[in-house]
């Protein structure tokens, strides 16, 4: 599934007036030799623990306590694990390297069983805002896909105070309810969607609570078709959706995408100014593997406009899928050490 214009197109710039996309145009490549990965190491070891706003937080530390700062954001149905090889480079170049579980996931647990369990963009972001915070980090890199890529988006583009840089898999992911709400796109684009409005229904909600493994991997599948992962790597990252808060996070998640669900009020200021589509303006990378079977835009042409700092564009080949930084761990750390040399 790979249309060329996705939902995620449209919610990212619809204010940008969308039409055909453009010819590819490269500011960047990466070939096949990134995905040659050397075998992966087994675990992160002991994760490190720290309450940070509403959640105490899980999280990976790699590298020199005083380098400078890289964050390393996971998608969904994955977690810290896409960085099991990325992480040990940027370590081994100096970066002290922060790999948190995003709230629902692995070992990271909200400090109340009264907190709301919201997916929506602006408080997934303000939980990595708060763990810079309980950090003592004034400012990092962010770096990630899917889910990370987004809420390193909403930082950069509401607290660019805080970003150095950023690397995001798949461009300009700052959602648009309104957009999603109004916007009919073909059957093949929404097909590409279908979970989405499986979660919509509390059919789905049961099917995913009790197959949520195998919903993973079927995800991991359909969105990698070529990456051929065995089955210690899946379980490794499967296990980190048992967190107890996971389901109630996912499907709050792509409701309110959807108009269906509620957000909290608290949050309401942010995402009026995420729905207006901010500029990003600190320097960015952009990565797109060559065989990314999510929904995409097919080249950066929708969203470039959206970067008004330093940029780049790199299609990263060798049938690397959406999971790029566990794909191509080469490629993608690289593009981490570059962009602050943009």
């Amino acid at each position: 599934m790979n249309p060329s214009t996705s939902r995620r197109c449209f919610l990212n710039t619809s204010a940008l007036g969308l039409g055909a996309l453009a010819s590819l145009s490269l500011s960047g490549t990466a070939g096949a030799a990134w995905a040659a990965a050397s075998p992966a190491p087994a675990a992160f070891g002991p994760l490190r623990q720290i309450q940070a706003g509403l959640l105490n937080v899980g999280y990976a530390e790699l590298g020199p306590a005083n380098g400078p700062v890289v964050v390393l954001l996971h998608g969904w149905p994955y977690d810290i694990h896409s960085f099991i090889e990325v992480a040990p480079q940027l370590a081994r170049a100096g970066y002290r390297v922060i790999v948190p579980h995003l709230r629902g996931h692995g070992s990271t647990r909200f400090l109340s069983s009264d907190t709301f369990r919201n997916g929506q963009q602006s408080a997934v972001a303000m939980d990595i805002v708060a763990l810079l915070d309980a950090l003592n980090i004034p400012k990092a890199v962010f770096a990630g896909f899917d889910w990370g890529a987004r809420t390193a988006d909403v930082i950069a583009a509401l607290w660019p105070e805080r970003c150095e840089a950023l690397v995001s898999v798949s461009g300009y992911l700052i959602g648009n309810r309104d957009a999603i709400k109004n916007t009919a796109l073909s059957p093949e684009a929404e097909y590409a969607w279908w979970y989405q409005f499986y979660f919509a229904t509390e059919h789905g909600r049961a099917g995913y609570e009790k197959n949520r493994h195998d919903f993973a991997r079927l995800i991991w599948r359909t969105a990698s078709p070529r990456w051929n992962f065995d089955e210690a790597t899946f379980q490794r990252s499967a296990a980190s959706l048992d967190n107890p808060d996971h389901v109630d996070i996912v499907i709050h998640n792509y409701r309110w995408r959807q108009s269906l669900a509620d957000g909290e009020r608290a949050y309401d200021a942010l995402e009026q100014r995420l729905a207006a589509g901010p500029q990003i303006t600190v320097p960015t990378l952009v990565l797109e593997g060559d065989a990314n079977g999510a929904p995409h835009a097919s080249s950066d042409a929708p969203f470039r406009s959206k970067f008004s700092g330093k940029y780049g564009y790199r299609v990263i080949t060798g049938g690397i899928g959406h999971n790029l930084p566990q794909e191509a761990p080469g490629a993608f750390a690289q593009a981490v050490l570059d962009v602050v040399r943009l």
